[in-house]
């Protein structure tokens, strides 16, 4: 399990929650210029609109609003982190990174701002810069398992895998039904031969939350690798009419799945039953 920025992003986007009372749209006076109080309340409208429209998930008409909204109060830190944030969300990492770095060097002490710049580093792949601003915000709001798990995440892509554990417990320390840090714990120790800790880890994820298809077929991988097929294939199947996508490999890999269960995945995969499976989920989605 991975993608976690999301919600990192909505903690920056969350800034404007109790912004501007509700007012009517404000109209630009049909003058040549105007005077830098009009300016701000004019830019500050515009990023209510954008914080509102990336709650409905229009990300895009946000984007170009909070682009304005920061030519018009470039000294709004709250301003560039919500642009920042909307870059984040729509997968634009290296501007994201900007308008986050002008959101910091205008306001230090944010920690959301450090969490979304930790996790647009991870997605440029600069996991010791991700580990840098993470670390940084953990250091202003240290009770954040969202950024406790992105942590990990960077961690774990470091090949530091007794640090990203470490992580991923904390965060399951303060939120116990943060079932994607137990899942992950288990990913580590089924690449670390683990196989027993593994099972009982995704077991557990399970347990918080069973409608979650990463950790069941994950189990049903490692199921089958120890010859109990009938449990294994029967929740490997389970897990994929969830979402289909984990049987394409190259999502397990953004997934932080390893080289030792992508392989045992693979054999799976090619199980008669499994395959047949797939057509007959492919065929179902083609026919809805």
């Amino acid at each position: 399990m991975l993608k976690h920025f999301s919600l990192i992003s909505l903690a920056v986007l969350g800034l404007w929650s109790a912004a501007l009372p509700v007012q009517g749209q404000a109209l630009i006076p049909h003058v040549l210029q105007l005077d830098s109080e009009q300016l701000e309340q004019q830019g500050l409208i515009l990023a209510q609109e954008a914080s509102q429209l990336a709650q409905f998930q229009q990300y895009q008409l946000a984007l170009t609003r909070a682009q304005l909204a920061s030519q018009l109060i470039p000294d709004n830190p709250q301003v560039w982190g919500l642009l920042g944030s909307l870059y984040l969300q729509t997968e634009q990492f290296r501007p994201a990174i900007q308008a986050l770095l002008k959101a910091r060097s205008l306001d230090q002490e944010n920690a959301a701002v450090l969490f979304a710049l930790g996790s647009a580093y991870f997605r440029e792949e600069d996991y010791n810069a991700a580990v840098q601003y993470l670390k940084s915000g953990l250091k202003i709001k240290p009770d954040t398992p969202g950024a406790l798990f992105d942590l990990g995440n960077a961690y774990y892509k470091l090949n530091r895998f007794d640090d990203a554990i470490e992580q991923y417990r904390k965060a399951v320390k303060i939120d116990e039904k943060f079932w994607p840090a137990v899942n992950n714990i288990g990913l580590i120790r089924y690449e670390q031969g683990n196989t027993d800790d593994a099972v009982e880890q995704w077991r557990q994820a399970i347990a918080i939350d069973g409608n979650q298809p990463e950790p069941k077929l994950a189990l049903a991988i490692a199921l089958y690798a120890e010859g109990m097929e009938s449990e294994a294939l029967e929740m490997g199947e389970a897990a994929l009419r969830l979402d289909s996508r984990y049987a394409e490999i190259e999502f397990l890999e953004e997934n932080l799945w390893g080289e030792r269960l992508l392989t045992d995945a693979k054999q799976f995969f090619a199980l008669p039953r499994i395959r047949e499976t797939l057509v007959q989920i492919n065929h179902e989605s083609v026919t809805q």
